[in-house]
């Protein structure tokens, strides 16, 4: 099906002037016959409408787009968002305004009081495809201070970075500079640990990365190999402490749950520590290197596998 959904798209600019409208009919056709159906709402019809949208964005048609939207679903968020995106592109900023506002996501109050970590690691929620679009629709017709106040609360509510660069830069110089400083203060105090390295992953912010690390080490999640992985790669040219513990983070979970899939990459992690552990000038309240190891052997010298991986891997065969 996902190829059929895009031959629309890839044929329409070579069927022309005469194809173009001949498909349409066709497509229209088998809509209303599909309509005359006892459901009337299969895969069959979704294609079929989906392809008439697809002509509808080719010809640039939003009305004809709209239309093909079942007025039940264009309450619904992701079709507002969708509407609202091409009567924008279409400069009709005010009902793209008016669209959005009655298909505003239903979220309960407190909404953030009840947000978990796999929230915030999925990247999204359900009404942020609405929300990009109802922000640019309040850009566009002038409201721009009420869009900044939205996109200042969703970079506090889940910690969005593609919100806070845009609302940084509608800002003047310096003004800029104070508020992504006090943007990374919060960030570093957020809640959800795996949110907040997540964010100064990607914004990047290696020296705020480090610094969430040490200060909350306790709350690092093993398991989330996905995370700590390619933040400790960011981070430790400038910050091999910081990167220890989350490498030392991964290798107890696999240890600790018995993951042996997982002890090739214990093992890596391991030696990377190993690698790591000249630089760090003091290791402060936490365990260095080498007692790090022994504790490691005391607790898990039975896991043959992930010490047979470890000596494979630095090239010894004791």
């Amino acid at each position: 099906r996902q190829v059929y959904d895009s031959l629309v798209q890839i044929m329409l600019p070579a069927l022309g002037e005469r194809g173009a409208p001949h498909l349409k009919n066709r497509l229209h056709q088998e809509l209303a016959k599909q309509a005359q159906n006892a459901a009337g709402r299969d895969w069959r019809t979704g294609a079929v409408r989906r392809a008439l949208q697809d002509i509808a964005d080719g010809q640039a048609d939003v009305d004809a787009y709209i239309a093909l939207v079942p007025e039940t679903e264009r309450r619904m968020a992701y079709a507002g968002a969708e509407i609202g995106r091409r009567l924008l592109a279409a400069g009709r900023a005010s009902e793209a305004l008016a669209t959005l506002e009655q298909a505003k996501p239903k979220l309960p109050p407190g909404r953030a009081d009840h947000y978990d970590d796999e929230f915030y690691l999925a990247g999204h929620h359900v009404g942020s495809a609405w929300e990009e679009v109802y922000i640019e629709a309040l850009d566009a017709t002038g409201q721009k201070e009420k869009a900044q106040l939205l996109r200042w609360a969703a970079f506090e509510e889940r910690l969005s970075s593609s919100q806070l660069r845009a609302h940084l830069k509608q800002l003047s110089d310096f003004e800029d500079v104070e508020a992504e400083e006090r943007a990374m203060n919060y960030a570093l105090r957020f809640k959800s640990f795996p949110a907040a390295l997540g964010f100064f992953h990607e914004w990047p912010n290696q020296a705020r990365a480090a610094e969430l690390v040490l200060a909350r080490a306790s709350e690092i999640d093993g398991n989330i190999y996905y995370l700590l992985d390619p933040a400790a790669q960011l981070i430790e040219g400038k910050h091999p402490l910081a990167a220890t513990l989350l490498r030392r983070a991964m290798i107890e979970d696999t240890l600790n749950g018995a993951k042996s899939s997982r002890y090739i990459h214990a093992a890596r992690h391991l030696l990377e520590c190993s690698s790591l552990a000249p630089r760090v000038q003091d290791f402060g309240a936490f365990q260095t290197h080498e007692a790090f190891v022994q504790h490691l052997r005391a607790k898990h010298g039975r896991k043959v596998g992930f010490w047979t991986q470890v000596s494979e891997a630095s090239g010894s065969h004791r």
